[in-house]
């Protein structure tokens, strides 16, 4: 359990999100799931892929973010003949004027930041894409073989638009790995959308004020970690992320049927480490598996490759994660090894709760 000074301190997380969610609500209409999502990502250390069509407020979002947030923010729009060196930096010769010695120097690039926004990340070669792996996943970069570690903290936000295929380069899947969720915005509503016309047509600029330090959010990172999670909930997570795996004994039939590859031990750890910041967002101190199936979605979403006949039948990753979820609640009554699960979960599984 929580010792009294960690509950303290997330309750002070919740209520930083509080404040930020504010602070966004200020500049960005709506979205309020993808604001979620996006704060789930930042506490559980993790970078999130934001993928909608134009003009939907997602570069204007991040930089909201990192506006709301008091970190260094740096934006780098990903075009065909970018270059890795125009991301990680480069070295240089430089000459010293006073005694003329000329050496070699690192120039830092864009990447040296807190909030790094990958702007269209899938319209650069894979050269370029990867560039963003080393720091991505050990907040460091290697240059002419030196060790250069960044800044903390330290998030990777990407967009990409997922109707638009010409002149465009799919991210490899150990790439999207590198991404904690997948989050998908949509559409606003249509009292929103006219809000959004309201705002966006009179002359009266909205400006958000810093609610949070970086030393702050690597503290409240910390208080995530700790938050407990109970066996069966762990189990539980552990269960939809080897349920999307074909070639796994308990997998279900349409998972065979679907799915040619699934979500890998790092869809786990992000199930878990998510439903952790979801749960203290929301003003709870421990895990639910409500908290696990909020985060399924953009958890798994990318790391689900259908094949060819669930493009013939039209099914997305999306169906298929809600039918898993459904699948996982009706036979996970009695886990294997764990003993039997809390009567609340076999009570949700019958819609009794």
């Amino acid at each position: 359990m929580l010792h009294e000074d960690d509950v303290q301190a997330a309750q002070k997380l919740t209520e930083a999100c509080r404040l930020i969610t504010d602070q966004l609500a200020r500049v960005i209409v709506g979205q309020h799931q993808v604001v979620e999502e996006l704060l789930v990502t930042m506490f559980a250390r993790g970078h999130c892929l934001l993928v909608g069509v134009p003009g939907l407020a997602k570069t204007l979002l991040i930089r909201t973010l990192a506006d709301a947030l008091s970190l260094q923010f740096s934006r780098i729009q990903f075009t065909p003949d970018l270059m890795p060196s125009d991301i990680t930096g480069t070295e240089v010769i430089q000459e010293e004027r006073a005694t003329g010695v000329r050496e070699l120097r690192f120039l830092p690039g864009p990447i040296f930041a807190n909030i790094v926004l990958a702007d269209e990340i899938n319209r650069t070669p894979p050269k370029t894409q990867a560039a963003l792996l080393e720091a991505m996943q050990e907040h460091q970069l290697t240059v002419g073989g030196t060790r250069h570690v960044l800044s903390e903290p330290f998030f990777v936000l990407a967009t990409q638009n997922p109707i638009e295929q010409e002149g465009t380069y799919p991210l490899p899947e150990a790439q999207l790995d590198r991404f904690m969720f997948n989050t998908f915005v949509d559409y606003p509503g249509e009292e929103e959308e006219l809000e959004i016309i309201k705002r966006t047509t009179a002359d009266a600029p909205a400006e958000v004020a810093p609610t949070l330090k970086g030393e702050e959010i690597l503290a409240l990172q910390k208080i995530v970690r700790r938050v407990p999670v109970a066996e069966h909930v762990a189990r539980y997570a552990l269960a939809l992320a080897r349920g999307t795996r074909p070639h796994e004994r308990a997998a279900p039939e349409f998972i065979r049927d679907y799915v040619s590859w699934g979500a890998g031990p790092r869809a786990s750890q992000y199930l878990v480490l998510g439903g952790k910041a979801r749960a203290v967002i929301h003003g709870r101190f421990c895990v639910a598996t409500e908290d696990i199936e909020a985060v399924a979605y953009p958890v798994l979403r990318h790391r689900i490759l259908t094949n060819f006949n669930a493009e013939a039948d039209g099914v997305k990753p999306d169906q298929v994660i809600r039918r898993l979820i459904d699948h996982v609640r009706q036979t996970q009554e009695v886990m294997p090894k764990g003993g039997t699960v809390p009567q609340i979960l076999a009570a949700r599984s019958s819609g009794t709760a």
